[in-house]
């Protein structure tokens, strides 16, 4: 599905492309996405010029849940010492974050394919092996403790989605009380490697300079609005692509 992608980008951009084949999921449980794309990472900065390329101008890239395992292999290289610093990231339309699937974009496009909100939930967690019968707790924020609702706030909440993106049939999503057993259930989905929003400041803080495309017709397009606005606070160059006809693929 992606080899003509790939080659375009490579002709159009004049660079060397590396496709990473990383095994999938559920045959190969989660994080083992993550590992590979570490690993083909980490190995390609460390022969980046037996390519013909210079390692100081080496940019990852993926879309949708490429777009997650970007972020985190990005969040992931910060503190290595002994590798060469990206130049950048590419994020098309990624998911960073399961703390709010109540979001203007969620709402907006809850039928919208070819993501529709449930078949996103639905993949997130077959992704980390979890029940599908937790669905309709988690789309009510159950699954959220107080402690992680007071931590999470300033970074994930629609108070931070500018107003244009409201206008279409946003309402605030009511409030329910956290279950106990459901939050300790889905622990793994608040690791920034599922979660990428949900790094601490230190590691956001030491990114590098990032692309991001959202789409008007997504759900996860509060997601990558969102973390622009991390990155900007923190000082990291953004520039910011907004397809006001696009929809989730539509690469």
């Amino acid at each position: 599905a992606y080899e003509r992608k790939c080659r375009y980008f490579c002709r159009k951009t004049n660079s060397v492309v590396v496709s990473v084949g990383y095994r999938l999921a559920p045959e190969h449980p989660y994080p083992a996405q993550f590992e590979d794309c570490l690993t083909a990472t980490i190995h390609f900065l460390r022969t980046a010029q037996d390519h013909g390329v210079d390692p100081s101008r080496v940019v990852i890239c993926g879309d949708s849940s490429g777009g997650t395992l970007t972020a985190a292999v990005a969040q992931a290289l910060v503190n290595r010492r002994d590798l060469p610093n990206l130049r950048a990231q590419i994020l098309i339309y990624p998911f960073l974050q399961c703390v709010d699937l109540n979001l203007p974009s969620y709402q907006q496009n809850k039928g919208v394919p070819i993501l529709p909100k449930e078949r996103t939930l639905v993949l997130g967690l077959k992704y980390v092996n979890l029940d599908l019968g937790i669905i309709e707790e988690i789309f009510k924020g159950c699954h959220v403790s107080e402690d992680r609702r007071l931590k999470y706030q300033k970074w994930v909440s629609p108070d931070y989605i500018p107003h244009e993106f409201k206008t279409r049939g946003y309402k605030p999503s009511p409030t329910y009380l956290p279950s106990k057993e459901l939050c300790e259930v889905v622990e793994s989905m608040f690791d920034p490697v599922f979660s990428p929003l949900l790094a601490e400041d230190s590691v956001i803080a030491q990114l590098p300079e990032t692309f991001i495309l959202t789409c008007e017709f997504d759900v996860l397009r509060d997601d990558g609005l969102l973390y622009k606005k991390r990155l900007e606070d923190h000082g990291i160059k953004v520039t910011w692509c907004h397809l006001q006809e696009g929809f989730h693929g539509t690469v």
